[in-house]
């Protein structure tokens, strides 16, 4: 029987400055913050996960938020150990997530000696006014200098996230903000539509958006590019160079088991082919007073849903038996979606192996629905 590849999501909720577009569990950090209790906490947590888990290999470990690159380097040292105790890190990707305005050196070096390899760095765009509208802390500068200092800290492995269809956003600023991403050469790119979310100061005060004729347009111009540039693009908004695809998203998408601990981090564990989910309390004040953890059992309709919804987003889909292997069941279940789908040209399948067209990949969420 096969084990199902497990990874480690951290969530670290706090950011010097909430964005108006962020939908993540995360609010600016105060004064009175201490960081070292929060970590002290997920340092608890992390052994509470562990008590009932027989895996000892990580496929990834990934640092979230908030602004993890807010954590000093020297209060990771006692939580890094305890994951290095406890399981194999060879080949382990480590990533922990960077904003230009909050970047130092000092940081990027401890990262590295802790055995964090991976950086995602959160650009989002180089344009000046539309930066303000994002309320990003940080100027075009500030993210060529955060690369730089990533590089001089030996990071060989950097993802920079970069949107589009941004408030105002022409179709010549989009593919200006690509090809400044692209300047730099970072490994792996992730290319990604503003979406308002609910429960975000611009779902309830909506900016002027492009038309989903221009973002289409931006999408494509934006495809075109990266791809020219030697990136390959495996999933709907991620691109890489050979041998750099995200293993932790990776793990998502091919629903793979993950713990998550921190404020508000969501786990996906498999116990004798029951799969549960997690959440941990979402406020941080509470969380530090009580971790508590809703455990919730999925069934099998919500399965072959949460399935579809995270593989097909691979542009290589996923093979038959893997959905077998994950979700527990016959891949006669699936029979009257495929059917479905194929009809309204949403999917293709050859063999094995079930992968979105073009327009399943453009409409991922009605091609679910059909499930």
């Amino acid at each position: 029987m096969e084990t199902i590849p497990l990874s480690l999501y951290i969530h670290f909720p706090w950011c010097k400055k909430k964005c108006p577009y962020c939908d993540f569990n995360s609010l600016e950090i105060q004064s009175d913050t201490s960081v070292s209790e929060y970590v002290s906490v997920l340092e608890s947590d992390l052994k509470s996960e562990l008590v009932n888990e027989k895996r000892k290999k990580l496929v990834s470990i990934f640092l979230g938020g908030g602004t993890p690159s807010l954590i000093p380097g020297s209060e990771l040292n006692v939580l890094f150990r305890i994951i290095a105790n406890e399981f194999e890190l060879l080949n382990t990707e480590i990533t922990i997530e960077a904003n230009p305005g909050s970047s130092e050196f000092s940081n990027f070096y401890d990262y590295k000696l802790f055995g964090i390899n991976r950086l995602s760095i959160g650009a989002q765009t180089f344009n000046e006014r539309t930066l303000k509208k994002l309320g990003r802390i940080h100027n075009s500068s500030d993210i060529k200098n955060a690369f730089d200092l990533a590089r001089k800290a030996h990071f060989n492995n950097i993802n920079i996230d970069i949107m589009y269809g941004l408030p105002n956003q022409t179709i010549s600023e989009a593919i200006d903000d690509l090809e400044k991403t692209i300047a730099l050469d970072p490994e792996h790119i992730s290319w990604y539509e503003l979406t308002l979310e609910p429960n975000t100061v611009f779902f309830k005060n909506p900016p002027k958006v492009p038309s989903d004729v221009r973002k289409e347009r931006m999408f494509e111009l934006g495809k075109e590019k990266l791809l020219a540039a030697g990136y390959h693009q495996y999933e709907i908004s991620a691109y890489a160079k050979p041998g750099n695809q995200s293993k932790h998203n990776t793990n998502y998408w091919e629903f793979g088991d993950y713990l998550g601990i921190g404020a508000g981090a969501h786990g996906k564990l498999t116990k004798a082919n029951i799969v549960n989910r997690t959440k941990k309390t979402r406020n941080p004040k509470d969380y530090l007073k009580n971790r508590h953890s809703i455990v919730k059992k999925v069934d099998p309709e919500e399965l072959v849903i949460e399935f579809l919804m995270n593989a097909l987003r691979l542009i290589d889909g996923f093979e038959l038996s893997l959905f077998e292997k994950r979700c527990h069941q016959h891949r006669s279940n699936l029979k009257p979606f495929l059917l479905r789908a194929l009809e309204k040209n949403l999917i293709e399948v050859k063999r094995d192996r079930v992968t979105p067209t073009k327009k399943g990949s453009l409409f991922l969420n009605e091609l679910v629905l059909l499930a």
